[in-house]
């Protein structure tokens, strides 16, 4: 029965990697995913590591845009953590702090967006504290007195 919880639990959070964190308005729609800006205007999707490459690494980023790779890099880390699950090798308390400090890690990108004047739906966010708490707010709440 735990394995199929375990399951269920990793593909919400791989179904979180599928869709855009934040949804960016302006001159053109631009969708922020884990992987990837999507741009509306023309069509055309720059991953992640072009991205970084292009602007000349993680330090030469202004630091909102920092929030992306960042909360990236923790959603992976609740990734690799609920597979483990599905190992049977979870620690559930870790993979739900994961993707709390992803979803609070990457709001700092809609902030940021946000003072430069355009309209900033943290959807991402929003969706991985709502899937820390459903899935493993239990957990979480053990550790803390």
């Amino acid at each position: 029965m735990a394995g199929v919880y375990a399951r269920r639990r990793l593909l919400a959070v791989i179904v979180l990697g599928l869709v855009p964190w934040t949804i960016v308005t302006g001159a053109m729609l631009t969708f922020v995913f884990p992987f990837g800006l999507a741009n509306t205007t023309p069509l055309h999707l720059t991953p992640l590591t072009d991205y970084l490459r292009f602007a000349g690494g993680f330090a030469a980023l202004p630091g909102f845009l920092r929030a992306w790779p960042t909360s990236v890099l923790l959603y992976l880390g609740a990734l690799i953590s609920a597979v483990g699950g599905v190992l049977g090798r979870e620690d559930r308390r870790v993979t739900g702090g994961l993707l709390v400090l992803a979803g609070v890690s990457h709001l700092g990108l809609a902030v940021g967006f946000l003072r430069t004047g355009r309209l900033a739906i943290p959807l991402g966010p929003i969706l991985a504290l709502a899937l820390a708490w459903w899935c493993y707010w239990p957990a979480l709440r053990r550790t803390v007195p």
